[in-house]
């Protein structure tokens, strides 16, 4: 089998990351054994969702807990007898606030592409999450014959110039400048 990233030659099956790049191998495996039909995508019931369409839905829901959770907690507080409801406004302001900020979270910084939905350590996720990020190669990178140029001669190893001879050179060379200024 070959990477399908950098297309390096795996002789084993069971290894799970190509030696080369580190691409995740065992998602590919499984799709060159199914014949290329996706098994995740043909479960019943799991829904691809994005990151930001389930932003959003949480959004939603802790705004809309705001008209839930406030009056009960304000019918509590009358239970009690609290003299100034504090925790009534602050509840409602923190799910009310919270909610909209959640929403505008999910809106401007959230992905909105589909993910398969996370069950623990299921590598045939992580698989498909890193496919659908990288869906296609990297365009082909190559120098056309008649633009090379071949590298001039000279004393091109000769490097010298481009550090010091020992770490206190530099120190001893301003000695011997002031020693010439007395």
């Amino acid at each position: 089998m070959f990477c399908p990233s950098c297309g390096q030659e795996n002789v084993s099956q069971e290894t799970r990351f190509c030696s080369r790049c580190g691409f995740l191998l065992t998602g590919t495996y499984n799709l060159l054994q199914t014949g290329g039909v996706d098994p995740t995508a043909a479960r019943p019931g799991r829904p691809l969702r994005s990151p930001r369409n389930r932003g959003l839905k949480q959004g939603l829901f802790i705004f809309l807990l705001t008209f839930l959770i406030v009056p009960i907690i304000a019918i509590m507080t009358i239970a009690v007898n609290a003299r100034e409801p504090f925790v009534v406004a602050i509840a409602a302001i923190t799910l009310f606030v919270g909610g909209l900020l959640r929403m505008a979270y999910a809106l401007l910084f959230e992905e909105h592409y589909e993910t398969v939905p996370s069950t623990g350590d299921d590598f045939l996720s992580a698989a498909q999450l890193h496919m659908n990020r990288n869906t296609a190669l990297p365009a082909a990178q190559s120098i056309p014959v008649d633009v090379f140029t071949a590298p001039r001669t000279g004393n091109w190893r000769d490097t010298n110039d481009l550090e010091p001879g020992s770490v206190v050179d530099g120190t001893t060379k301003l000695l011997e400048d002031d020693r010439q200024k007395m």
